[in-house]
Order: structure tokens, then sequence, then C-alpha cells
């Protein structure tokens, strides 16, 4: 059987073990929850969570059919529908003391340790470009135009026509500091691990208003933290997926 040294030298690594301290234990005070914003920095508000619209789902149905779709429609998604799907992947029910948060996505520790940017290319009523989503507002930050970064930002991915065409591109960025402040080096497992709930999240809410979801795991990693502005260590892309309205 063939052995992969990296994957043993990290989970090594990253036993309960290794952490007999961690920052929390030591007095450190927490890491923010979000990255800040400006003062006086415009943001685009989403519609409130409990302006959703309230749906009936078949659960089992939802789970059976929830598929990887790679081809989307032309019709643009409302800004309400990317407010729901946001709602449903990084929404925050509740602020908790030390950087912790109740949202709709579990986390170890309720650290929730990511932020989501977007490259929104077909929403209506959005203009094409790059936000990040502020969780605790349920708002979006405008960050740089499609026409400043839409052609490398679509060049990071394997799949780039794929990138290219759609209504939306959610890329999740883990901070590492919110995690390991309560769990060390074990972190590192959870950050991986919480990204799938995420992701899977998107999958689910977006099969319950007919629109497809596509994981992005295949990206040029140094590429695409560098043109989201991330240093690649204290927070770094860690999983992206592609949106858009189903074909007819």
């Amino acid at each position: 059987m063939k052995e992969y040294p990296i994957a043993q030298e990290f989970l090594a690594a990253t036993t309960m073990a290794k952490n007999p301290s961690v920052p929390k234990m030591e007095g450190a005070e927490p890491p923010a929850p979000e990255k800040a914003v400006s003062p006086g920095t415009k943001i685009i508000p989403l519609p409130e969570p409990e302006l959703l619209p309230d749906m009936p789902v078949n659960f089992l149905e939802v789970i059976e059919l929830r598929a990887s779709v790679r081809q989307y429609s032309q019709v643009p998604l409302t800004i309400k529908e990317l407010s729901y799907l946001l709602w449903c992947t990084q929404g925050v029910k509740m602020g908790l003391p030390k950087g912790a948060s109740k949202r709709n996505v579990p986390s170890a520790g309720a650290r929730h340790a990511f932020e989501t940017y977007l490259f929104i290319q077909n929403v209506k009523g959005i203009k094409p470009g790059l936000y990040r989503y502020l969780a605790f507002e349920h708002a979006l930050l405008p960050l740089k135009t499609a026409e400043e970064i839409g052609e490398a930002f679509c060049s990071c991915f394997r799949a780039q026509n794929m990138a290219k065409n759609n209504a939306v591109t959610f890329v999740w960025s883990a901070v590492p500091e919110r995690m390991t402040y309560l769990f060390g080096s074990r972190a590192y497992r959870y950050l991986f691990l919480d990204a799938g709930h995420v992701c899977q999240n998107l999958y689910l809410a977006a099969q319950t208003v007919k629109i497809g979801v596509c994981a992005l795991g295949a990206y040029e990693d140094d590429k695409l933290n560098e043109v989201l502005g991330l240093d690649g260590k204290n927070e770094f892309a860690i999983y992206g997926a592609t949106a858009g309205k189903l074909q007819a």
C-alpha cells in the first residue's frame, strides 16, 4: 500500500496530545469573528432573513436530487435568492462571547473561521464584481469591479469555463487564528471539515430554489489568494463553488 508521508505528518502534528495548551487557556484575547470594515464604507444591505420566503420542501427529495451542476442558464439570480443562499451558508443567528457565533452551519467550538467572497456576474440589481459577505450585518461589501478582476479571478480555476459562465462564484477563506484560539494546531483539521459543512448547505439550499451548484477545489492557491488580496497564511482560500439558474 502506498504511503503518503505528508498526510501522516499532518495527522501527527494535529493530535490532541500536541495541544496541551491553547491561546484561550493562556489568557489571550479572542480574535474578531469578522474582518473589520472602515467606518463610512458603503455596503449593500441584503433582504433580511425574516423576509425570505418560507419554502416547504420534501427533505428526502432534496437529498436525493442534490447533484453537481456545471452548466447554467443565462437567467439572473435575484438579490433575494443570493440573500437566501448566503443566509443558509454563513448567516449569523446569534453572536456569542469571545468571538464565537451561532450560525446555520455547524463549526467546531462555534468558531466559524470563514470569510465569504463572491465573484458576482449575473445577479439582478448588483453590479458584476468581487464582494465580501458581511455575515453579522447580512450585507455585501464591494471590493473590485468585474473589469478589474474578472479575467484574473477566473484563470485561477482549473474549470475556467465554468468559472466564467455562472451567476456567482463563492470562495470561502479561512482565518486560522479564529480556530487556533480554541484548538491550537488541531484547528487545521476542523477548518477543512467546516468548509465541507458550508458547501453542503449551499448545495441543499440551492436545490430548494432550483439553483445549480458545483463545488470548486481545483484552483491555484497562491494565485487565488493574491487575486482576493489574502496573504495565504493569516487568511487563505479553502474552498469554492459556482452557482447559477438551472437550464430548462
